[in-house]
């Protein structure tokens, strides 16, 4: 068989582990879940402004808040971003 075709066996004997839960050489790479309301009042803006700021819906940031929904991809990246460091994302969108 081709270098190809087994690279291409090995990733789906992983993936298919992976699915099973059992991680075979997987690395999983996740932000942590995040308290949407508490990182907003660390930046000290209002909900409208927050969601205005960061271009997210003001609806999608009160389902964030309320815990109806979670943050994923890249807004809980983004989210994580501004936990850790409101002031300088803060400042670096300033026009």
């Amino acid at each position: 068989m081709s270098k190809a075709f087994e690279s291409v066996r090995r990733g789906l004997t992983e993936a298919i582990a992976h699915q099973k839960g059992r991680r075979l050489g997987v690395r999983l790479h996740a932000p942590a879940p995040i308290d949407v309301k508490a990182v907003r009042a660390r930046t000290g803006l209002t909900q409208e402004e927050f969601a205005a700021r960061f271009a997210i819906s003001l609806g999608t940031l009160r389902h964030w808040e309320r815990g109806d929904r979670e943050p994923r991809g890249t807004a809980l990246v983004l989210l994580n971003i501004i936990a850790k460091k409101p002031k300088a994302v803060l400042e670096a969108l300033k026009t």
